[in-house]
């Protein structure tokens, strides 16, 4: 086989029109461009989302929303999340071996949905709680470091 031999398969590859090249081509004189207009000459350009002056769509709508960079590194926990967990100690790592949180997350901050709720004494490691969640779990004899 050698290089001058090689050629695409049939129906691999289409010749590209050849513009203005006639009137029997089919697309002679205008080449396809229409009459008159930016668009017909050479260099008829303008941006991407332009709108002939008029405010464009995309500033016209209000922004909304924010899509956090860390937002799937920290979670927030109900505190009754926690009482199906047998464990004493509770840090970041038993959190993740149980499943209770992603392999992903890196930081957990517990809070109080139901003061009702029972309280194990856990004993926290690593792991922010809010002011009610303190008081519950020193009450319960429990530690948070």
């Amino acid at each position: 086989m050698y290089l001058n031999t090689i050629k695409n398969s049939d129906g691999a590859s289409k010749q590209r029109k050849r513009l203005g090249r006639g009137i029997g081509s089919g697309s002679g004189k205008t080449a396809g461009r229409g009459h008159k207009g930016q668009k017909s000459r050479a260099g008829g350009f303008h941006k991407i989302g332009f709108e002939g002056g008029q405010m464009p769509l995309h500033r016209r709508l209000p922004k909304r929303g924010f899509k956090s960079l860390n937002g799937d590194k920290v979670v927030s926990l109900r505190l009754n999340n926690l009482e199906t967990l047998t464990e004493s100690t509770i840090s970041l790592a038993s959190l993740k071996n149980c499943g209770v949180i992603s392999r992903r997350t890196k930081q957990v901050k517990i809070y109080l949905s139901n003061p009702n709720s029972v309280i194990a004494n856990f004993n926290l490691e690593g792991i922010k709680v809010t002011k009610g969640v303190k008081t519950l779990i020193e009450a319960a004899a429990g530690s948070v470091k």
